[in-house]
């Protein structure tokens, strides 16, 4: 039988590829446009973000570019994943769907989860994560879902067949879909939790960078909660399952875009301010005069012994000369001359090597 070709698409496209062109479906187009202009200008950040690099004149903002450059990627596929759910599903259609939508969410959760831990340091003084683990943080967080979600599609697919998911009923592969998203879920929930964390600290610099992760997961939490809803209401039309699902990627994908890659790429050739950061090297900072226990000049201790011996009428005693050579001429002037006997000239020598 053949297929009725809708108004808007050729009539040589195959049936599955309709809603991308139907006029009857505009939903369909609206999404196609939203999702090829965030293409796009995921691409525009992509090859924007290593001419920056010479610019940030920042050493911790420079550090977030492999992280964000790894956001921007996960957004590129979220942008570029709206067209699986715009086509119909099948059994090719289906398992992209199960098994890309939680890896490219928990891609650029992880990234902000990342962000956010560094800034829970910065914004308190403390020493900032360095730039592999920023991004190993990031990727760690990442890979659980790949590997839940990996499991699913081999468990599934050698259980039953590859059209598994178009065959099996819309409620049931609504739960399956979203108890597949639960580690997502707990991404969403700890990054958000830690972005409210950047703004408790000193150094009020760093907490924009916090209220753009904030205001990017507040929304994101909204967007998820509002399609889980409509998607898991037993009386709702199941017609309309693709076009929530679509639509909740597209919208995310542009509040990624617009609430933290835009502010953000706008930040980073900001010039350093010292008022973000500790001061360092505080010890050269002048402090009150105390006594010291430590080594003394010793110029300045001759001159006292030297006042010392002059109350106390020693005349022997010379300031910045030797007193032992003082003491022996002494010794030798009294012995040779004066002719003191043996039991002085003990007496004498005595006198002369006692101070040392």
């Amino acid at each position: 039988m053949a297929t009725t070709v809708p108004d808007g698409c050729h009539s040589g496209l195959i049936s599955r590829y309709h809603r991308l062109c139907d006029k009857a479906e505009a939903w369909g187009i609206v999404l196609e446009t939203l999702a090829a202009a965030g293409v796009v200008t995921s691409v525009a950040f992509m090859l924007a973000l290593p001419l920056l690099v010479c610019k940030v004149q920042d050493s911790n903002r420079r550090k977030m570019l492999p992280t964000q450059f790894l956001f921007l990627l996960g957004v590129l596929g979220i942008f570029g994943l709206t067209f699986a759910f715009i086509i119909r599903l099948d059994g090719s259609t289906g398992p992209t769907r199960f098994f890309l939508f939680g890896i490219l969410f928990s891609i650029c959760f992880s990234c902000l989860l990342a962000h956010a831990l560094n800034l829970t340091q910065l914004v308190r003084g403390r020493k900032p994560l360095s730039l592999l683990v920023i991004l190993g943080l990031a990727v760690g967080f990442s890979l659980v879902q790949d590997v839940i979600a990996i499991e699913y599609i081999v468990l599934t697919m050698n259980r039953t067949n590859v059209n598994v998911f178009s065959e099996l009923s819309a409620p049931r592969r609504n739960e399956d879909f979203v108890l597949l998203l639960i580690y997502v879920l707990f991404l969403m929930a700890l990054t958000f939790l830690m972005s409210s964390f950047t703004f408790c600290g000193s150094f009020t610099g760093w907490k924009r960078h916090g209220a753009h992760i904030y205001l990017t997961m507040l929304l994101s939490i909204a967007i998820w909660v509002a399609w889980i809803t409509l998607l898991m209401l037993p009386d709702f039309d199941r017609r309309w399952d693709d076009t929530i699902l679509s639509s909740a990627l597209a919208a995310n994908g542009w509040v990624f875009l617009l609430a933290y890659v835009s502010p953000e790429f706008w930040l980073l050739t900001k010039q350093r301010n010292p008022m973000d950061y500790p001061v360092e090297d505080s010890f050269c900072k002048p402090q009150l005069m105390k006594k010291s226990y430590g080594v003394e000049n010793r110029a300045y201790s001759q001159e006292e012994i030297t006042q010392g011996f002059e109350e106390t009428g020693d005349t022997l005693y010379a300031p910045y000369s030797t007193h032992f050579q003082l003491q022996v001429r002494d010794f030798f002037f009294s012995l040779f001359v004066k002719g003191i006997s043996p039991s002085g000239t003990l007496i004498l020598w005595k006198q002369a090597i006692l101070p040392f």
